[in-house]
């Protein structure tokens, strides 16, 4: 109860920042997850710049974008009812996440130190059973989200759901 008033009081003074530092720990958290309990490499195997690497990408691409998709699609459909919801769910699903998902695959892949060649054979292998999973776990959580979570915690409860999705991510983008 202390953390979490805590972390209130600093979202509602910096919440981009807050935003941002959420994102980014979470991201690493996923990769985190996915070196060790996935693919079992054990601390000694453990690829520390791929977790700086996905900690990188969720403070400096997926918190900003997302974060501010939030905003943009709480102006577009402003209102929290069920229908609000729904609609923001169905734009952020059917708009957004496709275009998301195939701009953070090749970051990763790009980070990694793939080749364009290598990358965009990356992103062909990975992309669509990557957006296939994704709509099998995302609409209903995005549902509660845009109904039951206010603006400011939408990123948070999000990257917190993230954590299983981050570490999908890790593992589909990093297998060889």
């Amino acid at each position: 109860m202390i953390l979490w008033r805590a972390y209130q009081k600093v979202l509602a003074t910096h919440p981009w920042k807050v935003q941002i530092i959420t994102a980014g720990s979470l991201m690493g958290i996923g990769d985190i997850i996915s070196q060790q309990l996935i693919e079992k490499r054990g601390l000694e195997k453990h690829h520390v710049r791929r977790t700086l690497t996905m900690a990188f990408l969720g403070c400096g691409f997926v918190g900003p974008v997302i974060g501010g998709w939030y905003r943009v699609l709480d102006r577009l459909i402003p209102g929290n009812t069920k229908m609000d919801a729904l609609k923001k769910m169905a734009v952020d699903q059917g708009a957004f996440a496709p275009c998301f998902l195939g701009c953070l695959l090749p970051l990763i892949g790009t980070l990694d130190g793939l080749s364009v060649k290598d990358n965009w054979a990356r992103l062909q292998r990975d992309y669509p059973d990557a957006l296939i999973t994704n709509y099998y776990i995302w609409p209903p959580v995005q549902l509660a989200n845009f109904y039951l979570i206010p603006l400011a915690y939408r990123l948070a409860f999000v990257q917190c759901v993230a954590v299983t999705w981050n570490t999908y991510l890790s593992w589909k983008s990093h297998r060889s």
